[in-house]
């Protein structure tokens, strides 16, 4: 009997609405573990998760049985819930619309695993959207300014 295999591996990434740095690392820790359940809970793999207190980086091994707009939507959607449950921050918590995502092959798998590792080290010379428009230009991703995630405010 036929069955479908697939290797495909996403990184994605998305901000906290208004890119505000409310992502304490006093429950980071606790946020990436309640995302990787979610991520479990649709049998894809996580591979990767990191950000800063404005951004979130994730790696997954996607199988093909949901839509990454799915997905993303169920993500974003779970976690902000669950941290407003938790009540771990001043304000009503919300991701921002849209996210990037960008696909990777089994070779570059541990390059792209240290840099979601090390979104500390990154940070320290670049911001958040030269970040995003690098990966933008390098995957030749046409985009239009305006859409971009939002500056700080």
């Amino acid at each position: 009997m036929p069955n479908t295999y697939t290797q495909i591996h996403l990184h994605s990434v998305f901000a906290v609405k208004h890119r505000t740095a409310i992502i304490a690392p006093k429950w980071k820790y606790d946020l990436y573990s309640y995302m990787t359940g979610i991520i479990h809970n649709y049998n894809h793999r996580l591979l990767a998760i990191n950000g800063m207190p404005d951004h979130v980086h994730i790696l997954i091994g996607m199988r093909p049985n949901q839509s990454l707009s799915d997905l993303m939507q169920q993500l974003k959607q779970g976690s902000s819930q669950w941290i407003n449950d938790q009540r771990l921050t001043g304000s009503r918590f919300a991701w921002q619309e849209g996210y990037g995502a960008f696909s990777y092959g089994r070779s570059q798998l541990p390059a792209v695993i240290n840099y979601i590792a090390n979104q500390e080290e990154h940070h320290r010379t670049r911001t958040f959207l030269e970040e995003y428009r690098r990966f933008l230009d390098a995957f030749e991703v046409e985009y239009d300014e305006q859409y971009l995630f939002k500056s700080l405010e």
